[in-house]
């Protein structure tokens, strides 16, 4: 069974031909990183825009480069929630236009449920029930995966998701959009352990995440050095200095403040999800969601697996951040279940995952 996939979630357009929710043989993705970075993170009304001048275009590559025609597809699924609502409407409009013009079923995914299922493609032994940690810019989920397209979500940010403290953190120490590949190239240069920002716990949901306060934390570190370097300059007497655009980070070390921030927030994304898997005994973790890109995180969940005996399971960084294959992938489950949409279908921007 071969299925067109269509996403248009956030700020990368994408489409892709996937043969049995295991086997990619196309995976084409438009991103507008370059575009938003002129604002310092993603302008939805610009997304929208985007979306609509490229979505044709990325659709027509997806089938030549699978040589395949839409005639060829068994049925077309694409993304309608969560997101952001132009930005999905674009790939849900776009979708129930070819399912009608060329009588093919309709199937709607959800969008986490294709950042879990984006590891059946490179793990052709994974099946559930397991364990994954859901991490992006907009979502930090814990989830039992019961069966194919039936999840437990035993954990979700009270607050600011993973991803979008790492956007707010970069932009803090003058890194800019995107704030999470930024993030985890300095932090290498720096010590995890130079200063101790919290890691955040929630009393009555043990597997819910915060990361506002590690990000006001970092925020506050950043303004106490700048409050003490000035009371320093302060002290000399006819000192000159020269204030340059880097002094507003002088004598603050930016690679041991991302690579602080870094771990504390690691730490509980990784001590989360193995308490979890203790718990309930699972024994097969997978990791999934655009900051699953990150090397310190993944570093440190699999060590963390390797000692507690787990299965670890992992896709690439390109099938981590927003494509198509995913919901190629997670469609042919949704397909196979019966799942059937019609042409109402309508974006649902805070859709939840069932």
């Amino acid at each position: 069974m071969e299925l067109l996939a269509i996403e248009s979630s956030c700020d990368e357009t994408a489409a892709a031909v996937v043969r049995d929710g295991r086997e990619v043989l196309s995976n084409i993705i438009a991103s507008q990183i370059e575009t938003h970075k002129l604002y310092g993170g993603v302008v939805p009304e610009i997304a929208s825009r985007k979306h609509i001048e490229v979505i044709n275009q990325v659709i027509d590559e997806a089938l030549v480069t699978a040589d395949r025609t839409l005639n060829d597809m068994d049925a077309i699924c694409v993304t309608y929630g969560p997101g952001l609502v132009g930005a999905l409407l674009v790939g849900v409009g776009t979708a129930k236009a070819m399912a009608y013009a060329a009588d093919k079923p309709l199937v709607g995914v959800h969008h986490i449920e294709g950042h879990i299922a984006a590891n059946y493609i490179v793990h052709p032994d994974l099946e559930p029930p397991f364990l994954c940690m859901v991490a992006s810019g907009g979502h930090s989920h814990l989830v039992i995966v019961k069966d194919y397209g039936e999840y437990d979500v035993i954990g979700r940010t009270h607050d600011d998701a993973a991803g979008e403290a790492f956007d707010k953190v970069a932009r803090a120490i003058g890194l800019g959009y995107p704030g999470g590949p930024k993030i985890d190239a300095i932090a290498r240069e720096g010590n995890p352990n130079a200063i101790e920002f919290p890691r955040a716990s929630i009393d009555d949901a043990p597997y819910d995440f915060s990361f506002s306060g590690v990000k006001s934390a970092v925020l506050n570190y950043l303004n106490s050095e700048r409050m003490r370097k000035k009371n320093d300059r302060d002290t000399q007497k006819g000192a000159v200095t020269d204030e340059t655009e880097s002094d507003d980070f002088a004598g603050i070390n930016r690679a041991d403040v991302a690579a602080s921030f870094q771990e504390a927030v690691v730490d509980v994304l990784v001590g989360h999800t193995m308490d979890a898997a203790l718990e309930f005994g699972m024994n097969k973790v997978a990791l999934a969601g655009g900051v699953a890109c990150n090397s310190r995180l993944r570093e440190k969940m699999s060590a963390a697996c390797e000692d507690a005996g787990y299965s670890f399971y992992m896709p690439p960084p390109i099938l981590c951040t927003d494509n198509a294959a995913m919901i190629g992938a997670a469609g042919y489950y949704e397909y196979k279940k019966g799942v059937r949409h019609g042409l109402d279908l309508n974006a649902i921007p805070a859709l939840s995952l069932r």
